[in-house]
């Protein structure tokens, strides 16, 4: 860091008129030197501004291990980054540049993960590396990528450009379970980490996993590793998520129990082997079904996890609702009296309230119906599907709630 180094008692006039002429260095305390000397940080970038009387009688130098200010150490990163692009820009900061820099971004090991919003302008495109550069010193990453839309070509492939590095795999521990995959090329969803918590405490011993839409193990390795599942059958099409796949199930030392379906879960040829079928498919999982249906055990069925976004008006709930209880069995989808802790609207916002709405309840018993029907028609008996919980994992958008159906499906006795 460049300093001016002036005597005891020039230090506050120099301090003064660095300060007037917006020369002052403000990260970095004035530190003493040997010989009663003082250094005063500058600003490298503008020392070509620098004007001095000429009786303040001073020299630079460079100071090598500057000690932080203490407005510096209160800084949010948010600020920190702003102030670092400020100080790279100069005259040409404005509070158009000030609105593109992000306020938030995502953590994924040593990259950071930008929004698509951010640092659009022309302006920051003149700036080339040393821009990336900048803005991985502010945040301490070593790399950088900026997220862009989600492609529509049925994969829910992400367009991410990395910025800074050389390659995107990165590594997620969530609930002590590695997870590791190509940032460009793989989808991560944290706002899924209560359901992955959830499907780890549900009992599964010995039971046998399909995983129709598996992605990088999402939920796989939930069931394998914490929830005691004795093998899983994993469906993928995306041949990036595959790839991550393979390396987290070794990663978890699970990969002797599991095979992958690498293709279109839709043409998968597995019957009768399944206690478990996850169907973690959003905005629906409805085209997977049938296919849930063939795989259930025929002689003992088990039990279908659907995964759905739900919309949900805003309405005032009047008091004494019935709702379902969340953890209450219910036959062939029926409701019950009882209140569970469940998303609601409160205050204008979307928190965690303690109803089941009816819309959800209305998806939930349709689900039932349409499913019993499937596996009526499959083995051409009827079977019975209860309603076990209705989990709501998230918000997905206003109103639109990202739900999970626990539903048991049995076949009659004859």
């Amino acid at each position: 860091v460049p300093a001016l180094a002036t005597e005891q008692r020039f230090a506050q006039r120099l301090r003064k008129h660095l300060e007037e002429q917006h020369l002052l260095d403000g990260r970095y305390r004035l530190q003493e030197l040997p010989g009663g000397r003082v250094a005063l940080p500058v600003l490298e970038e503008k020392l070509s501004h620098l004007r001095l009387p000429q009786d303040m009688p001073c020299e630079l130098l460079q100071i090598q291990n500057p000690v932080p200010s203490r407005a510096a150490r209160r800084r949010t990163p948010a600020q920190k980054l702003r102030d670092e692009l400020q100080r790279l820009l100069g005259e040409s900061w404005s509070e158009e540049l000030e609105c593109d820099v992000p306020h938030a971004w995502q953590w994924h090991g040593d990259l950071v993960l930008l929004s698509e919003d951010s640092f659009r302008a022309a302006a920051w495109e003149k700036l080339g590396p040393v821009l990336w550069e900048t803005v991985a010193s502010a945040l301490g990453a070593q790399r950088l990528a900026r997220r862009g839309r989600v492609l529509p070509d049925g994969m829910r492939s992400p367009s991410v450009t990395l910025l800074l590095g050389q390659d995107g795999w990165v590594e997620h521990v969530d609930n002590g379970i590695r997870y590791t995959f190509d940032v460009t090329k793989c989808m991560f969803s944290p706002g899924n980490i209560t359901e992955k918590l959830r499907v780890a405490s549900l009992p599964c011993s010995g039971e046998v996993l399909v995983d129709l839409y598996a992605g990088i193990g999402y939920f796989t390795l939930p069931y394998l590793v914490h929830a005691g599942a004795a093998f899983a059958h994993t469906c993928e099409w995306n041949s990036h998520a595959v790839e991550a796949l393979r390396r987290n199930l070794v990663l978890n030392g699970v990969q002797d129990r599991c095979r992958i379906h690498h293709g279109d879960s839709r043409q998968l040829e597995l019957r009768d082997v399944a206690d478990r079928v996850n169907l973690g498919l959003i905005p629906s999982s409805e085209e997977g079904w049938p296919v849930a249906c063939r795989v259930l055990k025929k002689d003992t069925g088990g039990v279908l996890h659907v995964h759905h976004n739900v919309e949900a008006l805003p309405t005032p709930a009047p008091p004494q609702t019935q709702v379902l209880q969340a953890e209450h069995r219910t036959p062939e989808g029926a409701c019950s009296d009882g209140e569970a802790p469940h998303p609601m609207e409160h205050g204008g916002k979307e928190t965690l309230g303690a109803r089941i709405r009816p819309e959800w309840q209305r998806w939930a018993e349709a689900t039932a119906a349409r499913i019993r029907g499937l596996l009526a028609e499959l083995h051409g008996q009827q079977w019975r599907t209860s309603i076990l919980h209705i989990e709501a994992v998230k918000s997905y958008a206003p109103h639109v709630h990202h739900l999970v159906l626990d539903l048991e499906c049995r076949p009659t006795l004859p």
